[in-house]
């Protein structure tokens, strides 16, 4: 394909995602992620994936798109916006992380990348690829930093100078040539330590670097054992995720409100007391989280975080 075709297809589907309603949109080509590799043999190599095992598996997929897709030739990066300055009432509630105040982003955004892949094919033609949200071996951050999206912070958030880190991020991966965005962004995180001194847990164990098994996102969502004793007292009253290190990251004061309908938050659930969510039974966890992320925890794994926190 001409260069010039490449750049006019590139721009219009830059413009199409910002229809959808996308922050952002960058493009890169689908190759080895060479800079990721020993960074992610190292973060196993610790342990800091805890018992996420599946971040063991299909680790050549994680670094190679064209693994993932047949034929892959571009990385299509997307980020839509969940920020909210809206909060829960009840000051000692237990704490949800705002990206599950709303719908499920899962199914928002896949929406979204369904009518954005619909629209290449009938503008570009016979184009194949396939879409991700968080829910395969693809290493968003990367691909959004290498898109110029932004730069990955020392809480392991990919941060924007112009709007923060309350976003979304996804891909589509598609088997044909685009121009690409070759400009990364510069790290802009300097001396700040905030996002290291505010972790409750103390999971940012150094600059850049996570430990996930300590995390409390982790230890409210992913882990599905008992949550160790040693976190006590340590989770700040957090009961589904956690936002401290992007609440106290001074690039978050650029954030703007996101105007996605599906993410206004559910004011039934920003209105629960403290003692709502130590009485919530199984019938109004599945009326107030019939469309939302929470599910993920089912009622048995949320009802072990509020019980964790009220011991």
């Amino acid at each position: 394909m001409m260069q010039s075709h490449l750049s006019k297809y590139s721009q219009l589907i830059k413009n199409e995602a910002t229809h959808l309603g996308f922050l952002f949109c960058g493009i890169s080509k689908a190759e080895f992620l060479e800079e990721e590799a020993p960074r992610l043999e190292a973060w196993l190599a610790n342990g800091y994936h805890g018992e996420m095992k599946y971040m063991e598996n299909h680790f050549d997929k994680r670094l190679d798109p064209r693994l993932l897709v047949d034929g892959a030739k571009s990385v299509i990066s997307l980020a839509l916006n969940y920020y909210t300055d809206q909060k829960q009432t009840c000051s000692d509630a237990p704490k949800i992380s705002k990206y599950a105040y709303g719908v499920d982003y899962h199914d928002v955004i896949k929406d979204k990348l369904k009518r954005l892949m619909e629209y290449i094919q009938a503008t570009i033609g016979d184009v194949h690829g396939r879409a991700f949200v968080d829910s395969a071996p693809v290493l968003d951050k990367a691909w959004a930093q290498k898109a110029g999206f932004g730069w990955i912070g020392k809480n392991a958030n990919l941060l924007n100078k112009q709007l923060g880190s309350f976003f979304f991020l996804a891909e589509l991966i598609v088997d044909v040539e685009l121009e690409y965005d070759v400009k990364p962004t510069k790290d802009h995180c300097g001396t700040c330590t905030r996002c290291i001194d505010a972790c409750p847990t103390n999971a940012i164990v150094g600059p850049y670097i996570v430990d996930g098994s300590r995390c409390v996102s982790y230890l409210t969502i992913e882990l599905k054992n008992e949550i160790p004793a040693a976190f006590k007292g340590e989770m700040d009253n957090w009961m589904f995720g956690c936002d401290i290190c992007q609440d106290v990251c001074p690039w978050n004061r650029f954030s703007v409100i996101n105007n996605e309908p599906a993410f206004k938050p559910n004011p039934e659930l920003l209105s629960m007391t403290r003692s709502d969510w130590q009485e919530i039974t199984e019938d109004v966890f599945q009326k107030l989280f019939k469309k939302s992320a929470v599910k993920r925890t089912k009622f048995i794994g949320l009802k072990r975080n509020i019980n964790f926190l009220a011991s």
